[in-house]
């Protein structure tokens, strides 16, 4: 691991209120879901990096973020910060407000500067959680992401999730779930071509990635 200056490595260790939810999620995880982590030792312990997960149940975030020693930063609706206390709340969970569909320039700007800052954040290339616990399509903005910030994208799959709590269920089932982290994807040739590429290429290239990402996704397994 390389060394990483004071604040770089400041964004990857949670704050107290963090570490203490974690530690009753992980409890309530194992003992309901039978709940199980591989891999986690494929994401940076330090450094900025992209979580790439589908999206199958309500309780996604959560699964892959309490999975990680290190702090992960997610996207939140802008809406869910207007009152006072529960903004200030789920600031304290690293939340980050964007528009409901976490685009826009200003988004963007946002995630990228979580990025330079060092933070790990969790994005669901579908952008919508799945109708049937499949892999879908991607969304180009998780390949612009990518592709502007030169971070690492790290693909989680999760399995079991939603067949415990997806679309189809108002509560959770207790269903075993595991939590897999892939290796980072090798996106050099793509951001290298980024640089002197027209607009139009410019805008395939956003779209391949976001495609590659959700290709590593798909492509994990479920250990045995």
């Amino acid at each position: 691991m390389g060394t990483f200056p004071p604040e770089i490595a400041a964004a990857a260790r949670p704050g107290k209120l963090y570490r203490g939810s974690r530690v009753f999620v992980r409890w309530l995880f194992a003992a309901y879901f039978r709940w199980r982590i591989h891999h986690a030792d494929n994401v940076p312990a330090v450094g900025p990096v992209i979580l790439a997960s589908n999206h199958v149940s309500f309780a996604d975030p959560v699964l892959v973020g309490s999975a990680l020693d290190r702090a992960v930063h997610y996207l939140a609706r802008k809406s869910l910060f207007e009152n006072p206390f529960f903004g200030a709340l789920i600031r304290r969970y690293n939340a980050l407000p964007v528009d409901r569909d976490g685009g826009g320039g200003a988004g963007l700007k946002a995630i990228i500067d979580r990025l330079d800052h060092g933070a790990a954040i969790l994005l669901f290339p579908e952008g919508t959680r799945s109708q049937d616990g499949q892999p879908g399509s991607a969304k180009a903005g998780i390949g612009l992401i990518a592709i502007k910030s030169d971070v690492p994208v790290a693909p989680v799959r999760i399995f079991g999730a939603f067949e415990s709590w997806g679309r189809h269920r108002r509560l959770p089932a207790p269903r075993r779930i595991d939590v897999v982290f892939g290796p980072p994807l090798d996106l050099s040739a793509l951001r290298v071509e980024a640089k002197t590429c027209d607009r139009v290429r410019l805008k395939a290239i956003y779209q391949e990635a976001a495609d590659a990402i959700m290709r590593a996704i798909g492509s994990i397994e479920l250990p045995r």
